[in-house]
């Protein structure tokens, strides 16, 4: 093979790993030691072959090619363990969130991609928001109804100047709507001046799974709107 077609294809074996001390500040991959300490505490060890050692020295030895069609990207959680267990601080969770970020939406996970995709609409479920406050409405009627001591609890929806907004899990009033009311009890108990909104209430954020970040921006901002107009000074996220 002639010089130049060599070192043509070792830029290539090294593109990814480039890329990705690029676009992560104060990344080296090169620091790592192969100590497997990183692997030792991973709950996504051996999935698909693979570990956070393993991923690692694929990317060192430029295997972009295996790198990017692994699955194993979405079996890690992005835990950061691996981060606080390395010696030398690599942070893996956040090299796995660039990767993802890389594959064509079509060949993402599809219920993570549809998930993402319903919650730039509304909600990661995609329940009409309408239904959301029924069911709020309906869960809570019942409480009171039902359950001595419980005759006053309240959820509000779009109470301006509450001083906290709520927001929520959209499968919880999907498919387990009475798993919403322990929180109001507590925060009933506790006399926490709270609400939550009619809009962008899903508390999910399935575009940070995707690792699509502006995906994942708009998704954050649309709720921090929401929080802004109704004036609420803090924002509890129970995600």
């Amino acid at each position: 093979m002639p010089d130049e077609k060599r070192l043509d294809l070792g830029k290539l074996r090294t593109k990814l790993k480039k890329h990705i001390e690029s676009a992560v500040p104060g990344i080296n991959i090169d620091y790592c030691l192969t100590c497997g300490l990183c692997a030792s505490g991973c709950p996504a060890t051996d999935i698909e072959g693979l570990d956070p050692r393993k991923f690692l020295r694929l990317l060192v030895l430029g295997q972009d090619e295996e790198i990017l069609k692994t699955n194993w990207i979405y079996a890690c959680t992005m835990c950061q363990r691996c981060k606080y267990a390395c010696p030398m601080g690599i942070d893996v969770g956040r090299i796995v969130y660039e990767i993802r970020g890389m594959r064509p939406k079509e060949q993402r996970p599809k219920n993570l991609q549809r998930s993402c995709d319903l919650q730039k609409e509304s909600n990661s479920t995609g329940i009409p928001n309408e239904d959301f406050v029924w069911v709020v409405g309906d869960v809570l009627q019942e409480v009171r109804n039902n359950e001595p001591g419980w005759a006053n609890l309240a959820a509000p929806i779009d109470k301006a100047g509450a001083m906290y907004y709520l927001n929520q899990n959209a499968k919880e009033p999907t498919v387990e709507p009475e798993e919403m009311v322990p929180l109001w009890k507590i925060l009933g108990a506790a006399g926490i001046d709270w609400t939550y909104s009619s809009k962008w209430w899903d508390g999910a954020n399935y575009c940070l799974f995707t690792g699509d970040a502006m995906d994942w921006e708009m998704t954050v901002r649309r709720q921090a709107e929401v929080v802004d107009g109704l004036g609420c000074k803090y924002y509890i996220n129970t995600e």
